[in-house]
């Protein structure tokens, strides 16, 4: 296998997480995203989406997508199970990660990439550009300032966001709260067990891939 990565990116990073905590090492290749590698037709043909992360299985195949490829490497390599361990707990990780995809990592991106002065007309990933829309900025740091406080509520009532082991729903989560500060979205001190939850989980020493 190998891996196609960009060690500033919020999506890439993770896989190097769920990667770390199964203990599975692969060949990285990193993709300058800065530089625009992921428009040119080398890396269009690993990805038409000019996306990270990606990765490439040992038949050529290429799988993208953040949850497609953690699922895979679930099913390759089952133990520390990341995903769940029996069918509700399964739907409980899947339900959580889904919520934090679209109602914390979504809004942020939207803040973060309607808001740099790098990325003008690129306020979407991927080939096509798209204008910015400051509104969208605002809308999104409000979004996920408002999911914060709900998973700080819920935070109260459970060790880890499924229940009571780290999951992949822990990964994108501490990934999203991490990429809040380049989105200009600040998490509140306030919320005591959401950052009770950060600490802990931050602590991981697969946090550092």
């Amino acid at each position: 296998m190998k891996f196609y990565d960009c060690a500033t990116a919020p999506s890439p990073r993770r896989v190097r997480i769920f990667l770390a905590e199964k203990s599975i090492e692969i060949p990285i290749v990193q993709v300058n995203l800065a530089s625009g590698e992921q428009f040119g037709d080398a890396f269009r043909s690993i990805n038409p989406d000019c996306t990270v992360p990606v990765l490439e299985l040992d038949d050529g195949r290429h799988l993208s997508e953040v949850f497609a490829i953690c699922q895979y490497l679930e099913l390759v390599y089952p133990d520390p199970p990341l995903m769940g361990r029996d069918a509700a707990e399964t739907a409980t990780v899947t339900m959580w990660n889904s919520k934090l995809e679209w109602q914390l990592l979504a809004p942020l991106a939207d803040a973060f990439r309607n808001r740099a002065r790098g990325l003008k007309d690129r306020a979407l990933p991927g080939p096509e550009p798209y204008e910015q829309i400051p509104q969208l900025a605002e809308r999104g740091s409000k979004r996920a300032l408002s999911f914060l406080g709900k998973l700080d509520a819920h935070l109260a009532k459970v060790e880890y966001l499924a229940g009571k082991r780290f999951s992949i729903a822990d990964i994108t989560a501490v990934v999203a709260v991490d990429f809040a500060a380049w989105s200009k979205t600040p998490v509140s001190d306030e919320l005591i067990h959401f950052n009770r939850w950060y600490q802990q989980v931050s602590a991981r020493k697969s946090m550092g891939a």
